[in-house]
Parts: C-alpha cells; sequence; structure tokens
C-alpha cells in the first residue's frame, strides 16, 4: 500500500465529514471508498470514525439512499476484502444507538460472509470489546427480525461442525466464586480468592501442549442489566480492576434477585443463549455452593452434556463429603480452595499437569496478602490451603 495516498485519501474523507454533510460530499465519500485498493479500504476505515460516517451519510425521502449505497459496498459488495477488525469495527457501528432494518440486514451480510475459524475469530472479537454492546446483546436484543437471527444461529452452528474449536469457554458466577460478596465470611468482604485468576487462566489455556487463544472468560451473572447496560459496564469496570483483564458479561434482571431457583433458571436462560452463539465450544463452569449455582451447573451437564466438560463449585457453606461425593459422580465439583479446584480440574481433563503447579504458586502468593480479620481465620484458611496443597503433591 502507498501509504501517502492512503493518508491522503483519510484526510479528504475526514475533510468530508467535517460539519454537515450535504448529498454532493456523501456521494463524494462513496466513490473515495469505491475507488480504494483492498489495503487502502482497511486503513480508511480503521481510521475513521465510523459512528460519525454512519451518522453524516443518509438515506432520503426524496433523493439518492447514499446509506444504503455505502453499507451495500462495505458490507456486501467488498466485504471479502475487509479484515475481522474492520468487520467487527462496522458491526459495532451498526449496534450503535437503534439498530434499525437496513444495519440489520448488514449485519446478517457480514457474518454470512465470514466462515470455519474465521468465523470463530470474529465473534470473538465482537466479544472482547469490554462492554456490555457483545455479541449476545447484538443477535438477542438489538437484532430484532426473528428470520435475520435465525439465518446467522444457522450460519453459526453450520460453520461449527467445520470447524470445532476444541476449546473452553470458560464461565463463572462472581459473588462468592471470584470475591467474597454474600455469604462466605471466611474471608475479609471483597476479597478476591486466592489462585482464582490462575485458576481461569489455566481454564482458559486447555489441557493441551499448545496453548489456547486467551480471552475466553465469561461471567455469568444474576446481577441485573438495566436497559443502557450501565450495571453491566460497572461490573466489568470493576472485575478489571480486580486484575480481569478481558472478559465477556452475561447479566440477569431484577425479577430473578430473590431465590435460588431463579437464580439458576436466570442463568440457564442466559447460557442456552450463549451456547447458540458458540456450538465450536466445550464450556466448563465455576460457581458457588450458595446461590443456586449447584441447581444450574446440574441442568447444564442434563441439557448439554456433549458440550458441558465440567461444573466447580467453590462450597461456601460446608458441604458434607459424602453429598460433595455423590455430585463428583455427576461432574460437578466442590473445593475449598482452587488448588483443589485445579486438581479437580486436571483430574477431569481441562486443565494441564503444570498448570495445577501453577495454581498452586499463585494461590500461596495470593493467600500471602490476605488481610484477615483473625489468626484463627488466617490458620483455618492455611490449613485447607495445606490439605489441598498435598493432593496437588
Amino acid at each position: 500500500m502507498d501509504t501517502t495516498a492512503a493518508a491522503r485519501k483519510l484526510q479528504s474523507l475526514r475533510s468530508l465529514m467535517t460539519g454537515h454533510t450535504d448529498r454532493n460530499e456523501e456521494r463524494r465519500i462513496i466513490e473515495l471508498f469505491a475507488g480504494a485498493t483492498a489495503a487502502e479500504l482497511n486503513y480508511l476505515l480503521l481510521n475513521v470514525d465510523l459512528d460519525v460516517l454512519l451518522g453524516d451519510v443518509d438515506d432520503r425521502v426524496v433523493g439518492p439512499d447514499n446509506l444504503t449505497a455505502l453499507l451495500e459496498m462495505l458490507c456486501v459488495k467488498r466485504a471479502h476484502e475487509l479484515g475481522l477488525p474492520v468487520r467487527a469495527a462496522l458491526v459495532a457501528a451498526l449496534q450503535t444507538g437503534v439498530t434499525h432494518d437496513l444495519a440489520e440486514r448488514m449485519v446478517r451480510a457480514l457474518f454470512l460472509g465470514v466462515r470455519g475459524r474465521e468465523l470463530t475469530g470474529f465473534k470473538n472479537l465482537l466479544d472482547g470489546r469490554g462492554n456490555s454492546h457483545d455479541l449476545q446483546q447484538l443477535l438477542f436484543h438489538d437484532v430484532d427480525d426473528e428470520s435475520i437471527r435465525q439465518d446467522i444461529l444457522t450460519h453459526i452452528r453450520q460453520e461449527a461442525t467445520v470447524a470445532p474449536s476444541g476449546e473452553n469457554k470458560v464461565l463463572s458466577d462472581i459473588d462468592d466464586t471470584f470475591l467474597a460478596n454474600w455469604k462466605d465470611e471466611r474471608y475479609p468482604p471483597k476479597t478476591v480468592y486466592p489462585g482464582v485468576l490462575q485458576f481461569y487462566r489455566e481454564l482458559d489455556r486447555g489441557p493441551g501442549v499448545i496453548p489456547g487463544r486467551e480471552g475466553d472468560l465469561t461471567f455469568i451473572s444474576a446481577r441485573p442489566q438495566d436497559p443502557l447496560g450501565l450495571i453491566e459496564d460497572r461490573t466489568l469496570a470493576t472485575l478489571r480492576e480486580h486484575g480481569v483483564s478481558s472478559a465477556v458479561m452475561l447479566s440477569g434482571a431484577f425479577t430473578h434477585l430473590l431465590g435460588n431457583s431463579r437464580i439458576a433458571a436466570m442463568k440457564f436462560e442466559n447460557f442456552s443463549r450463549y451456547v447458540q452463539l458458540y456450538p465450536e465450544y466445550g464450556f466448563v463452569f465455576t460457581g458457588d455452593s450458595g446461590q443456586g449455582d449447584v441447581a444450574f451447573g446440574e441442568r447444564m451437564l442434563a441439557e448439554h452434556p456433549e458440550s458441558v466438560r465440567a461444573v466447580f463449585i467453590h462450597d461456601v457453606v460446608d458441604t458434607p463429603e459424602p453429598v460433595r461425593q455423590t455430585w463428583r459422580s455427576k461432574r460437578i465439583f466442590f473445593f475449598d480452595t482452587y488448588v483443589g479446584a485445579a486438581v479437580e480440574a486436571f483430574e477431569v481433563g481441562v486443565i494441564a499437569r503444570d498448570g495445577v503447579a501453577r495454581v498452586a504458586r499463585a494461590t500461596q502468593e495470593d493467600m500471602g496478602r490476605v488481610p484477615f480479620a483473625s489468626e484463627t481465620q488466617r490458620q483455618a484458611r492455611l490449613a485447607e490451603l495445606e490439605r489441598d496443597l498435598r493432593r496437588a503433591g
């Protein structure tokens, strides 16, 4: 690509977008994109504000439908020339605000133009934006046309049979699983559990010699989602503050805040949608014994036995050992520390043997930084850890 020529075209494009854009300027914008090489087209779309661009170019009641012409060129005619980041950026711009009929048709065109492993990468890019505008929001909320939604989901399902990922999507609860925040009084409030972040990394990495792609962590929570996604965005920001660099959030609803059965039902509804988005993956779930997660995990395994590889339950209610063993036979593993969780995960085949050692080291280091309220509390947690370290060998 001639970088000088591309820079001049970008400057011209930005100049045309300055202030009110009339129909002649819109025509020149379309011509500029039409005349760009494939490399220039990707360069321009990555370096221009797509929200502004799609807001500047209009369809008119009387006159040319310039927005339709622009989107048809970018999302249909020349879509095969676009890299995945550009395709994802276009979808993000189409998802902004009210998703009208034209935008939904263009979203469908962008999805149906990607196949196999590229489709998996495309979906993960859409989910990796760090806010509530994720893939589930796009396909189950923003896309209102049921036929368009089904076209996309059918394409996703068909391509999953061609290119199965073989990797794990790592699902996790938040409260009393990631940090002490509900029933668990064994740790100071808001404590991120020792070793939990490394445990997520190992599940994400997988059991193979070659690590899986990073970024397959999804939090599935009964915390409510407001129409603007502000609660979800704030939760994601809080997770980042606690060391989670990249994650997706599947939220609940205000009507499901009370009652373990309702919480489990809401989580399963979210999971049922999520498994349609990523049928090429396997799934592992980590939850706790205090808020319906056992019932949720049992239903996951019952209704999606080929997709769900294991369920791990952080025990915050002192479940008796015979009861734990009963659940263990169903691939639901109770644990007290994340070293114990790692041992179970290795034995069921979802993390590597050296991953257990990494979780053990991280848990010991994290435990040393926990500001326990009393020495008695500290010694009780250390005794649990020492027991699980012996299991880890």
